[in-house]
């Protein structure tokens, strides 16, 4: 599993490495090394480098890796901000530099020069300005080629957003672990492709900091992923309960059964209300079909027919009769629970009523909003600035003691207790008509296989990316739900 630090966690990292006898004078040198050795290899055909370097220990990265690049027989150019601090592991890095400095205010970049970026790392906590924002202005301008240390300058390693002004880099070299801002947009576009190296902090430092923060890979999650005994019939296997809307607007359902389906539900069953039966019918062959007129035969089918997982949202609607069907499964009802789409838009309307008494049990509840519904659901925490993508999911996660999949090119996923990912492996491949409704039925059929909230979000999550990575150009919500099987049935076979 790849954790991932945040600016503090880091910082933690480093001294707990000191504790463990590995000085932040080798750390510093391990770290300029990888630098170094990263600008020879991607960018060979550079015969002239500029070094930027802050004051701190990410300037001191910066004299390691010129010193370096400078004895394998570059032009290396060293231009600071300001001096680093005397008696510091960055100022011996300077000294042990022996060539000149030159103020940053009077760097002149060039197109074709390579320059690498060591001004500020993750730890930035203000807006550049003054030199610093003007250098940055000057080598975008030129077009030269970036080598951004830990990050580029300007972009908070603990949000991703760009702090004033930040530098496009073609490469990124971190190290120990990704930060925030590596993952979460716009930093992760900025960072260009992102190395990260090892300089020697043992592993076992994560033990002590015990980091709650992930990227979303398979090997968080493979472990839980479904696997039915040979005897298990299909009712053990997980039935997921979708519900669909009027008969206009059926097919959100459909996609969300046949995701389900696909992602190894024994049984799905679409509940329809009696207008749209006629047009369910037409469409649908493995999956089942039952009608509910009230909420009472909602509750009634859920205990009868032993439903696993359930699927509430898609293509939906959200007048008083879909209000009272929500309503009803968030208060009287135990089963697992997806809330996608217009169900987001019913519970936006009294969030506080309806997590009153859901929460008062046990009951797994998972929210998959997009930016807009996020905002109707938790207005106070979309209009905080100050948060992550990450904090405000949490928060979210908490307060409604669910499982928040905050979608976007960098979706979150959250849980109650804390824990997070970042899902990487997205693609505008999915930003297509129905793809969520997909996402809200794989959710569902971990959930119905047993699979824990957490684990079952961010393993469909990733699934869902990487069937649109696969489809690629062209892809409709239609070609999802087969696309996720393939890579599930890979997942499981391995």
């Amino acid at each position: 599993m790849m954790e991932v630090l945040t600016p503090k966690e880091m910082g933690q990292a480093d001294r707990l490495a000191e504790q463990a006898g590995r000085s932040l004078w080798h750390l510093m040198q391990a770290a300029g090394g990888s630098v170094a050795r990263e600008a020879l290899a991607r960018f060979p055909d550079r015969r002239s480098v500029a070094v930027l370097c802050g004051p701190g220990n990410n300037g001191g990265d910066g004299y390691v890796a010129a010193r370096l690049l400078r004895e394998s027989g570059l032009a290396v150019d060293v231009w600071r901000s300001a001096e680093p601090k005397p008696g510091s592991d960055a100022a011996r890095a300077a000294d042990a530099w022996k060539g000149a400095v030159g103020a940053l205010a009077d760097f002149t970049p060039q197109a074709d020069m390579l320059v690498i970026d060591a001004l500020f790392g993750a730890g930035l906590a203000r807006d550049l300005d003054g030199a610093e924002r003007e250098a940055v202005e000057r080598v975008k301008a030129a077009g030269s080629v970036v080598l951004a240390v830990d990050l580029p300058s300007g972009v908070s390693g603990s949000s991703g957003e760009v702090m004033g002004e930040a530098l496009q880099a073609d490469c990124t070299v971190t190290f120990f672990r990704p930060k925030p801002g590596h993952l979460l947009y716009p930093g992760r576009a900025l960072c260009g492709e992102v190395v990260v190296a090892d300089i020697g902090i043992p592993a076992g430092v994560l033990a002590d900091i015990e980091p709650q923060l992930w990227a979303n890979e398979p090997a968080q999650w493979r472990h839980a992923l479904p696997r039915p005994k040979n005897i298990a019939h299909k009712y053990q296997r997980g039935h997921v309960a979708v519900f669909s809307g009027k008969m206009s607007a059926t097919g959100a359902a459909r996609l969300s059964a046949d995701a389900a389906a696909r992602a190894g539900a024994g049984a799905v069953t679409v509940l329809s209300p009696p207008d749209a039966m006629a047009a369910l019918a037409t469409h649908l062959t493995a999956t089942m079909l039952h009608r509910f007129d009230a909420p009472e035969d909602v509750l009634a089918f859920i205990k009868e027919r032993k439903v696993h997982a359930a699927v509430c949202g898609p293509g939906f609607g959200t007048g008083e009769k879909q209000k009272a069907v929500v309503e009803t499964l968030m208060h009287e009802s135990d089963v697992p629970l997806v809330i996608d789409a217009d169900a987001i838009t019913v519970l936006s309307q009294d969030l506080d009523c309806f997590l009153a008494v859901r929460n008062s049990g046990e009951p797994t509840l998972v929210l998959t909003p997009h930016e807009g519904e996020f905002g109707r659901l938790f207005p106070d925490l979309a209009e905080n600035k100050t948060l992550s993508k990450v904090e405000r999911a949490r928060l979210a996660a908490a307060r409604a003691k669910a499982v928040v999949i905050y979608k976007g090119a960098d979706t979150v996923i959250a849980a109650s207790d804390g824990r997070a990912a970042i899902n990487t492996n997205g693609t505008v491949w999915l930003a297509t008509a129905g793809s969520g409704d997909v996402l809200a039925g794989l959710v569902a059929a971990l959930l119905g296989q047993g699979m824990p909230p957490f684990e079952a979000a961010c393993a469909a999550v990733w699934i869902h990316g990487q069937a649109g990575q696969r489809e690629g150009f062209g892809l409709t919500a239609e070609d999802l739900p087969q696309a996720a099987r393939k890579v599930l049935a890979e997942l499981i076979s391995r």
